[in-house]
């Protein structure tokens, strides 16, 4: 190869090398409990990330039936016995993703491992599920805050995933998505105008069941709703004894409480906690503030 080919080749190089893939990472999984799927044009990589915080399930008050349901599938699944894929929905902050990051931290070393997925990345879903297919170990792949518009063909992949595909998802993955939307796809009136009645039978059009559809590959519906006044003060007074200290609840932090979830306009284990987290602090800088003086 002459010097001139040679210069020309490098050169070529330099100019495809960003569009390769990177490297990939392997993920030692007696070590790591928790990865993230990065998709590439040429295909993807997991990336392990250490846990985000210690939460426990036993943090996470008011909602005990989610709780319960969520743990007794995730152990099943754990066990080698039928599971359900799940799909927590509801109103904003009121513990959806909270409780799968418990999850992992209550059930890791009972086997659990997680995988998170972008929504963005979901077109490459299936490749991830193929390389997990064959491994010893038990896994969760998660997607947070999933939702997709009416122009999206991302959830086709995720469908086939579910329940669509010839050999179907393998025994060693379980699908976990949180949405605020229960149908996960936006709905709008002019889907209900293909809805008829058959007899005494209400038969949907075709653009209501494309949507149900999808929420339907979901064996497992766990609801979250907005709190009751009662429950979200318990929160609060959970996590500022939490961050604190049980002395920092009192009268005058029950009040406040109450004032911060009406100028957020809603009650949730999000609002308690952002609460807690003010609160104390606040506390422990006057504290410091006036020990200085």
């Amino acid at each position: 190869m002459d010097a001139e080919l040679s210069q020309r080749l490098t050169r070529l190089l330099d100019h495809v090398e960003h569009w390769l893939p990177p490297a990939p990472i392997q993920v030692d999984w007696e070590k790591h409990v928790a990865a993230i799927w990065q998709r590439h044009p040429l295909g993807g990589r997991l990336v392990p990330v250490p846990p985000r915080d210690m939460m426990t399930l036993d943090d996470l008050l008011g909602i005990e039936r989610q709780k319960l349901a969520l743990v007794d599938n995730t152990r099943a699944f754990l066990q080698g016995l039928p599971a359900n894929h799940g799909l927590l929905w509801g109103s904003r902050g009121s513990g959806k993703s909270s409780v799968i990051r418990a999850l992992l931290n209550s059930l890791a070393n009972d086997g659990l491992r997680l995988i998170q997925v972008d929504r963005h990345d979901l077109s490459s879903l299936p490749m991830l599920v193929e390389q997990l297919r064959n491994t010893p170990h038990r896994f969760v792949v998660y997607c947070d805050d999933l939702s997709f518009e009416g122009n999206d063909d991302a959830y086709k992949a995720l469908k086939s995933v579910l329940d669509g595909a010839l050999t179907g998802p393998p025994e060693n993955v379980l699908l976990y998505a949180t949405s605020n939307r229960r149908h996960l796809l936006p709905e709008s009136m002019d889907d209900n105008s293909g809805t008829r009645l058959v007899g005494e039978e209400l038969h949907h059009g075709d653009a209501v069941e494309e949507k149900i559809s999808l929420s339907d590959r979901f064996g497992l519906w766990l609801g979250f709703h907005p709190f009751s006044q009662a429950t979200y003060l318990e929160v609060c007074e959970h996590w500022v004894a939490r961050i604190g200290d049980k002395q920092d609840w009192s009268d005058a932090a029950r009040a406040e409480a109450v004032r911060f979830a009406t100028l957020r306009g809603g009650r949730s284990g999000r609002t308690a906690w952002q609460f807690a987290a003010q609160w104390v602090g606040r506390k422990r800088l006057h504290e410091g503030g006036s020990r200085q003086a």
